[in-house]
């Protein structure tokens, strides 16, 4: 259980890594179109909840350690909050369907959320990789006797 842990934590970094990316074909898509964030809304409604939700059950699973367990927990509340301020940005529109300072500010914070999640999935994965590794052998104590070879 342990190395399928460092599994899914891996594919969980690697969907992360890929909703900056399908963000950027999104904000680069000439003309932008109901389709432009496709990719991206997928990524973060369906595919990183699910790598999530199988993230936090291997973990206990291998029995991690409950702040790890935790800490696992922690992505899907933050993709929560990302729907959330997704939706308050785009709510937040002027007469005329343009962008206000308020909801511009809320997207920015939609970005820096995204950056904490990488970075709390990145903890994860190191400490299921840590507990996933085989402890190091003990040393073999050897006692030489005087007058004995070595």
């Amino acid at each position: 259980m342990r190395k399928a842990f460092v599994v899914t934590s891996t594919l969980l970094l690697v969907a992360f890594a890929l909703q900056f990316v399908f963000a950027a074909v999104g904000a680069f898509t000439k003309p932008a179109g109901e389709g432009a964030y496709a990719l991206h809304s997928a990524t973060g409604m369906a595919v990183i909840p699910v790598l999530t939700l199988l993230t936090i059950l291997f973990a206990a699973l291998a029995k991690a350690p409950g702040r790890l367990v935790g800490l696992t927990v922690l992505p899907l509340g933050l993709v929560i909050l990302q729907a959330l301020l997704a939706t308050l940005a785009n709510g937040t529109t002027d007469a005329a369907g343009g962008s206000t300072p308020f909801g511009l500010t809320i997207a920015g914070l939609h970005a820096v959320n995204g950056i904490v999640a990488v970075h709390v999935v990145v903890g994860v994965l190191r400490a299921a990789r840590k507990l996933a590794s085989p402890a190091p052998a003990e040393v073999a104590q050897v006692t030489v006797r005087e007058g004995e070879p070595a």
